[in-house]
Parts: C-alpha cells; sequence; structure tokens
C-alpha cells in the first residue's frame, strides 16, 4: 500500500490515553495524532523517536492526523496503525506474492465464523478447493532481533487460536500469518515470557494442523508492503 500523500514526521513527546501522542514537528508545530493502537506499544514510543503521521481530509475528525510509523532512535522502523496489517496482507494475497495461499478466486473479509462468535480477517475461497480461513497478528515487539507476539496478555488471541484449530480439524484451512512491521524483526515466536497460555496454544494449534506463517514488511513514509517470509520458532 502507498501512503499518498507521503507521511510527515515529527518528533514523539509522549503517548497518553492509549489513543493520544503530542508530537512536535520540525517547524516547531505542537499536534496531537491519534495513535491506532491499543496494545503496550514495548519499544515502538520512545519520547524522541521520530513519528510519521499521516492527515485525514475529513472535517469531522477532533484528532485529523494519525500515527503510522516510529523511527527509533537506533534507526529501526516500526508500523504503529494495527489496521495496516491487514491491508498489506490482502493486497500481497491479491498479487499472489505469498505462495502458499494463491490459486483462490475470492478474498472475504470478516467472515463470521466459529463456536465462540469470532470474525476471521480473511476467507479465501474457490469452487476446486476448501475454504483457507486466515487470521493476521501484527508483530512489532522485538528483542534484539527476535520478533515475538503478543506484547500482551490477549484473551482474544488465544480465541482465534482456538478457533483456528476447530477450522482445521473440521478439514478445512486454517492459517495464522504473523505480518512483521518491524524492521530488525528475523525470525518470530511466541512471546511465552508474557502470554505462556498463548505460546501453549500456538503450539497445540500447529501440532493440531494450523499453518503458522510469518511475512516481514517494507517500511517507509511513502508505502509498506510485504516483501520476504520469515521463520516461525514454534
Amino acid at each position: 500500500m502507498e501512503f499518498t500523500p507521503a507521511l510527515q514526521p515529527a518528533t514523539l513527546i509522549k503517548r497518553y490515553k492509549r489513543f493520544l501522542a503530542d508530537v512536535v514537528t520540525p517547524d516547531g508545530l505542537a499536534l496531537t495524532l491519534h495513535c491506532p493502537n491499543t496494545g503496550a506499544m514495548t519499544g515502538c514510543a520512545t519520547p524522541g523517536d521520530t513519528v510519521w503521521y499521516s492527515t485525514s481530509a475529513s472535517t469531522t475528525r477532533k484528532y485529523p492526523h494519525t500515527w503510522e510509523l516510529t523511527q527509533t532512535q537506533n534507526g529501526d522502523t516500526i508500523c504503529v496503525n494495527t489496521l495496516r496489517a491487514n491491508t498489506v496482507v490482502k493486497e500481497a494475497i491479491g498479487k499472489g506474492l505469498i505462495n502458499q495461499l494463491t490459486g483462490y478466486k475470492e478474498i472475504l473479509s470478516e467472515v463470521k465464523y466459529g463456536s465462540e462468535r469470532s470474525r476471521i480477517d480473511f476467507m479465501l475461497q474457490a469452487q476446486d478447493r476448501v475454504n483457507c480461513y486466515i487470521e493476521v497478528k501484527s508483530v512489532t515487539l522485538a528483542e534484539q532481533n527476535n520478533g515475538f507476539f503478543p506484547d500482551a496478555v490477549t484473551t482474544r488471541g488465544q480465541k482465534h487460536l482456538r478457533e483456528l484449530m476447530s477450522v482445521a480439524r473440521g478439514g478445512e484451512r486454517a492459517v495464522l500469518l504473523f505480518a512483521v512491521l518491524h524492521s530488525a524483526i528475523e525470525n518470530v515466536a511466541a512471546a511465552r515470557h508474557i502470554d505462556s497460555q498463548y505460546a501453549q496454544l500456538l503450539h497445540e494449534a500447529a501440532q493440531h494442523g494450523v499453518e503458522v506463517m510469518a511475512w516481514k514488511a517494507l517500511l517507509n513514509p511513502t508505502e509498506i508492503r510485504l516483501i520476504s517470509p520469515l521463520p516461525v520458532c514454534l
């Protein structure tokens, strides 16, 4: 996906109330940005980092500017807008970039499914094969070059793994796709030190036929796109 116009830079002062962040632009203008990320954002929101933000043309938004990327003081680039993960994954599937997910005719979004009343991010359909259910998770927690998910305990993520296992047991394809939105990350693993239950469920899911994959994104102020698969450590 392309940012049109390109994102604008600012320096992060602080993030607060989960949804807000104060920044100052290169010409000294103070702004309050909308932060579309309710997670812990560990390592993604250090005061003094460079923030890259978009601006909405809507005249009704209280906060027209949205925090999209962080460039850390170490030079790493991170996408903090969790909504972008689904956008770039759908784009990559549509272009046939992900070999394991080619050959389908339709890509449906937010389809209701499962006994726990979930919505799958994407369902791929074709007449000559079973449906493919895809749950997308954004990975931004990095410890050195290692990526971890989640960055906080996630009962919702645990539910999604149970639902995917049920899909696989029913004979359809179930895929957990980690969209790696941090330039330093070179592999992905469950964050057992943060959510041991999620880690255990991920291990069980892989054993019960859920396909687990990770793809790294190119991140810059003009575009985000998936570029290469990464190993997943189960």
